[in-house]
């Protein structure tokens, strides 16, 4: 069992610091989003670990509320855009046109940014648009730039999209293909609040109360949180762990189970892996502690392995919901 290095005295404080810091977020988001208490976890996780959410959920659950309150607790530009059919690549990256440079009437092209040009986008309902603009989001996801007329703009940091899609209503949508699902680091589903909480948000929302928020954490403070859970030192059983979890997914693998080879068309990539261990780290040190552990590993798995699993028709006509999969196999997996 391989043992992880202890940690830097001086992330040792930064650890207690974010920990600090975290819980001041959560009071603060708190003060508008009732419940939801393991999605902010989730979505906090990711932004550290420089990855990007999908969120998914009925109409009415506060999935555009939860992302601007989060923005507004940290210092960051935000940015929405509503994905709509007629939605052009441009329209999400931004355009050229023609501008005159003084009295001599010298004309030049010049970049206007688009609105993907912000530390937190929220991209509305994003299956919406065809897949030619996906993909103008997508690839600055995946590249934290964008190309234009052959000129390459840098995108500020931190970098963090936040995709949202409705599962209920899915005349005139462009359903993300597995490939461009791979690039979110978490799929996160909203549920129903329990009827406590759903007590607390009609009060909250049916008078003129407006809560005051404060900025909790700046662009500065998060690049160094995010370089932070890299330094996170992991446990070699611990890595071993997350790579088997993935790899089980796989149903051509050698170590696959056969309800995994019955069940699954295509499993996880390595990307699961990175993410997984991603995860854990942040989850720990979000938590105050200053190394993950295997049950890190284990619940952030949902949120992780969901959306790369594919499957097959056995599994549609057995019932059988990717979350089930992961989930039998994240109890089955040692």
């Amino acid at each position: 069992m391989g043992r992880p290095l202890a940690a830097p005295s001086n992330d040792v404080v930064a650890v207690e610091q974010l920990k600090e810091s975290y819980d001041a977020l959560l009071r603060e988001i708190g003060k508008v989003i009732i419940g939801q208490e393991t999605i902010v976890e989730q979505l906090l996780a990711a932004l550290l670990a420089r990855g990007h959410c999908l969120l998914v959920g009925v109409p009415g659950l506060a999935k555009t509320l939860l992302i601007r309150t989060l923005a507004r607790v940290l210092e960051l530009k935000f940015s929405r855009i509503q994905f709509t059919p007629d939605l052009m690549p441009s329209d999400i990256t931004g355009t050229e046109i023609i501008e005159e440079k003084g009295a001599g009437s010298t004309k030049a092209f010049k970049f206007i940014q688009g609105p993907v040009f912000a530390n937190i986008v929220l991209a509305d309902e994003i299956n919406r648009t065809p897949p030619k603009t996906q993909a103008a989001l997508l690839e600055a996801m995946q590249e934290h730039h964008v190309t234009a007329a052959g000129q390459t703009h840098v995108l500020e940091e931190p970098f963090f999209v936040l995709a949202t899609q409705n599962p209920i209503e899915q005349e005139g949508t462009y359903p993300l293909p597995e490939a461009q699902l791979d690039r979110f680091m978490f799929n996160l589903w909203l549920e129903y609040p329990s009827p406590a909480e759903e007590i607390q948000i009609v009060k909250a929302t049916t008078s003129l109360f407006a809560p005051q928020l404060h900025q909790v954490l700046s662009g500065e403070q998060i690049i160094a949180y995010q370089d932070l859970v890299r330094r996170v030192p992991v446990a070699d059983n611990v890595i071993a762990f997350a790579v088997r979890l993935a790899t089980r997914t796989r149903p051509r693998g050698a170590d696959a189970p056969q309800f995994i080879k019955d069940w699954l068309s295509w499993g996880a990539g390595p990307r699961a892996s990175q993410y997984l261990i991603l995860g854990a780290k942040t989850r720990a040190i979000l938590s105050g502690r200053h190394t993950p552990d295997i049950d890190d590993v284990r619940q952030m798995a949902v949120a992780t392995l969901r959306h790369r699993l594919v499957p097959n028709f056995n599994a549609e006509a057995d019932g059988v919901t990717a979350l089930e999969i992961v989930e039998r196999l994240v109890r089955e997996t040692t």
